[in-house]
């Protein structure tokens, strides 16, 4: 999941932290109690004590006021984790958790079809790039570079873009590292830069907009994009391709069929997995295909009992999420077969919650909520779909997601599952850090908790080698920085050091940006453009 000026007739930007202005909410009390016949044992208390550790300050960097930066990707979900618990109880003071403020609202005012475009980029020195795939950037590198520190690392190039699109701005969602290219969509487009040095590879026309990407990628490199039937922002997005990374060439192409009357092809959610594509939409149905050819496995209308609304595939592993109007609205996630669709477990959500997020598929990790009293949960389920804990912890927790207000959902990219483990970012106030949490889920308790210092946030990105990846944000006056966090918890260790100067505030000013850490780069992106002819930043890469 950027702090910047107000992009003019627009509405208004976000804050530090990627709230959006909005009417004022609602706060909640303790909700009554929610009997969950699917709870294993009494959901634990969230401890206290947990040992916090912060981040050296490097010599010579200045102390930043001021208001931390938005984190990458996406609307943000402003949550609390309540400490107390009730054995049974899936609500406020059941080891659940209440939306505050922000998220709730916000999510249904802003629909995919009128987003608000980013602001203006900040102005800098050098040599705008036109597009021509020389690979010079918006500024030449060692410009970029001016101003760095000793012990930073470098910019390696940054590229700039110049669309003339309709006037509520175009998108820019894809972002995709395949070997030594990074491939970046734009409205129509899809274009393959070289990660050293950001010369044009290739370049795929589309004959409409691009209108919903995915982050995977099968084993061998290839992706499926859904784009629109017509130019209008209201066309159906309904036309599926799939696209080879490492040529640029087009493998298949496809027209998702209906699913019945009411399926509204708007902005549906695209996941892949294995030789698995699943195509969740905004009327409460969804459909999986074969990812080597595009033909149909199955869908809502075929499936038994409840329909699904969305079906959501990560890790070699799909599960269905229904509403089941004639079980007096009582909603269910099932595990399925991702060849054949077919159940292979049911978890019956408490009456009137819905998923409102899905962490992870492998242990599955939902967030369950009651938007009528304002209750939320974070639930872990065992193999069998049966509840194995109940997350619990003190803080306002953000969690980057799909747009759930229009039916849609997918893995949430800015948390973490990972041996056990559930590593979630936190907000902040104006000009305060942010915490990483991790919590064990079997216990469902915090391990520990990781502040990112200087009033600036962090962002987890994934986990290996038995550590967490997490991205420490730019100031304006000082760069971000790739960080290692022990899996145990303790002092993270800086992996790449972004360099102050120049570059800190274009860092700084990307606007709810794409990230990626790969083969020792980071990659840091726009999701959309205002495209007003003008040039845009685009894409920057850092690098030793």
């Amino acid at each position: 999941m950027t702090e910047q000026p107000q992009p003019p007739n627009q509405p208004p930007a976000p804050d530090g932290y990627g709230h959006l202005p909005g009417p004022p909410q609602p706060s909640y009390g303790t909700p009554p109690q929610v009997p969950n016949p699917y709870a294993q044992s009494q959901p634990p208390t969230a401890p206290t004590g947990q040992p916090a550790y912060s981040f050296p300050t490097q010599p010579g960097a200045p102390q930043v006021p001021g208001r931390g930066p938005g984190t990458p990707s996406g609307r943000r979900r402003t949550t609390v984790i309540a400490a107390a618990a009730i054995a049974g109880a899936l609500v406020l003071g059941a080891g659940g958790y209440a939306l505050l403020a922000g998220g709730g609202e916000e999510d249904k005012q802003a629909g995919p079809a009128a987003p608000s475009s980013p602001p203006a980029d900040p102005k800098a020195s050098g040599t705008p790039d036109k597009g021509d795939g020389s690979g010079n950037g918006s500024q030449a590198a060692e410009d970029l570079n001016a101003g760095r520190k000793q012990g930073e690392d470098k910019v390696l190039w940054l590229k700039t873009a110049k669309v003339d699109g309709p006037g509520m701005g175009v998108q820019a969602e894809g972002q995709w590292v395949v070997g030594d290219t990074v491939v970046k969509s734009v409205w129509k487009n899809l274009t393959a830069y070289g990660a050293a040095d950001g010369k044009e590879k290739w370049t795929l026309a589309f004959p409409a907009p691009v209108c919903s990407v995915t982050p995977h990628t099968t084993a061998d490199a290839k992706t499926v994009v859904l784009y629109r039937e017509g130019e209008s922002d209201t066309a159906q997005c309904n036309r599926m391709r799939m696209v080879d990374l490492r040529t640029g060439k087009e493998v298949w192409s496809k027209e998702v069929p209906k699913e019945g009357y009411f399926d509204i092809m708007t902005a549906p959610t695209l996941g892949l997995t294995g030789d698995t594509v699943t195509v969740s939409r905004n009327g409460g149905s969804a459909s999986a295909f074969k990812a080597a050819n595009g033909d149909k496995l199955f869908g809502s209308g075929s499936a038994e009992g409840c329909r699904p609304d969305a079906y959501v595939a990560h890790n070699n592993k799909v599960i269905s999420i229904a509403g089941c109007i004639e079980k007096d609205a009582v909603g269910e996630v099932s595990g399925a077969d991702p060849v054949t669709g077919k159940k292979a477990w049911t978890y019956r959500l408490p009456e009137k919650y819905k998923v409102t997020s899905v962490y992870s598929l492998d242990p599955v990790v939902l967030d369950i909520g009651n938007d009528q009293k304002g209750e939320r949960s974070i639930v872990v389920l065992g193999p069998d779909g049966t509840q194995r804990a109940t997350v619990s912890g003190e803080g306002k927790f953000a969690t980057e997601c799909n747009d759930t207000a229009l039916g849609s959902l997918e893995v949430c990219r800015n948390t973490v599952v990972d041996g056990g483990t559930l590593y979630i970012p936190t907000t902040a106030d104006t000009g305060k850090a942010n915490e990483i949490v991790a919590f064990d889920l079997g216990t469902g308790k915090a391990k520990w908790r990781t502040p990112s210092g200087d009033g600036r946030t962090l962002t987890p990105i994934r986990a290996e080698n038995g550590q967490l990846i997490a991205y420490r944000s730019a100031e304006k006056d000082q760069g971000g920085e790739v960080v290692a966090i022990p899996a145990a918890g303790g002092t993270p260790t800086a992996l790449l050091k972004h360099p102050s100067g120049v570059a800190a505030p274009i860092e700084k000013s990307f606007y709810t940006p794409k990230i990626d850490y790969v083969g020792g780069r980071f990659y840091i992106s726009v999701s959309r453009l205002r495209a007003q002819g003008t040039d845009e930043k685009l894409l920057m890469v850092f690098g030793k």
